[in-house]
């Protein structure tokens, strides 16, 4: 029975967000993930997590300016120094967290410029060598167009292609079944495909991107198949609750811990 995650970005917003683990733990959630961190001290995000018993399944590291657009660093021209500052950042997050799973965002470029290609290549390569130093993951993951238009990794096969040709043990697939179903559909068939490098999973319903209980794909299915292909990972809940997040946990009944 696979073991879930709470995104505390996304879900849990009826509290702060240092309080949203108190709320994941209570609702039954043995782990946590979100996008960013980096606005709360470590030592404050290792308390909530060691006093609820949560681990920390995945966060991202540092995308640029969010506020400003950028969506990641790591295929943009002149920003190599950035994407090296964020991932020693990230460490220290990693360490207080106990962390294993960290998410490099790609940024917006076109996939198909050679400049931008060598820029996502340095980037994934450095970060990679830093991060096995700790013994941690590097995930890469494809994001829909129709979210996060001109985004630079935007196809599960190039993510696969591109972790074929690195060739480097810790740089897996972050399997975002929402982004896969809208890109691509076919989902059983690519998690039974791609499961050998994937390294995390994260669900929503398509086409709301909310809870995971209805609309086009059939989840009890799908949470079965990653049973039967022996992933072992957590399932990120990467979705926005259509009201109070604890209102729309029914479908989370079978599967929360003690």
């Amino acid at each position: 029975m696979p073991a879930f995650a709470a995104n505390l970005t996304m879900m849990f917003n009826e509290w702060s967000f240092l309080d949203r683990f108190d709320a994941a733990a209570e609702a039954g959630f043995s782990a946590v993930e979100y996008l960013f961190p980096y606005d709360f001290k470590p030592e404050d995000i290792q308390d909530r997590l060691v006093r609820n018993g949560l681990t920390q399944a995945l966060f991202n590291m540092p995308p640029g300016d969010w506020a400003a657009g950028e969506r990641g660093l790591a295929s943009l021209s002149g920003r190599f120094d950035d994407v090296a500052a964020g991932v020693t950042l990230a460490l220290a997050y990693a360490e207080a967290t106990g962390v294993k799973n960290i998410h490099l965002m790609a940024g917006l470029a076109d996939a198909g410029d050679p400049q931008a290609r060598l820029n996502y290549r340095r980037a994934v390569e450095h970060v990679a060598d830093r991060l096995a130093e700790r013994g941690l993951n590097l995930l890469l993951e494809p994001i829909n167009g129709r979210n996060m238009p001109g985004y630079f990794l935007n196809d599960f096969n190039a993510a696969a292609q591109w972790i074929g040709e690195l060739g480097l043990a810790n740089v897996k697939l972050q399997f975002d079944i929402y982004h896969c179903q809208i890109i691509h559909g076919d989902v059983t068939t690519r998690l039974r495909t791609l499961m050998p490098i994937s390294g995390h999973v994260q669900i929503a319903s398509v086409p709301s991107r909310q809870e995971p209980d209805g609309e086009e794909l059939n989840y009890p299915f799908l949470f079965a198949e990653l049973d039967r292909l022996g992933y072992r990972g957590y399932v990120g809940c990467e979705y926005l609750p259509r009201g109070r997040t604890t209102d729309g946990l029914g479908w989370f009944e079978p599967y929360k811990r003690g």
